[in-house]
């Protein structure tokens, strides 16, 4: 398995409008090929993180462009565009 983790930094008071984008982008989120999991963390200071824990990095790698374009929709409430980066997962524990 291999996760796809973002930090970013929304712009102050942006939070709310940017979880209203997020809930309408869920299906193609989790329709992205391979996606096993999608987190989002934030504080309500506007810094949070995903993570996305895919099937293999190389299904992670040809979602790049379609994540790209996912992340266009919170231009608005970004201070930057994150950056993803990639990582194996060495441990998956639930309960």
């Amino acid at each position: 398995m291999f996760a796809r983790i973002t930090k970013y930094k929304m712009k102050p008071g942006t939070r709310d409008d940017a979880v209203k984008v997020l809930e309408g982008l869920k299906s193609q989120i989790l329709g992205l090929p391979g996606t096993l999991q999608f987190i989002n963390a934030a504080n309500e200071d506007g810094l949070g993180y995903v993570v996305s824990v895919n099937q293999s990095r190389e299904q992670s790698e040809q979602n790049a462009e379609a994540v790209t374009k996912i992340w266009a929709n919170f231009a608005d409430f970004m201070e930057a565009m994150p950056q993803p980066e990639g990582f194996d997962i060495v441990a998956n524990w639930k309960n």
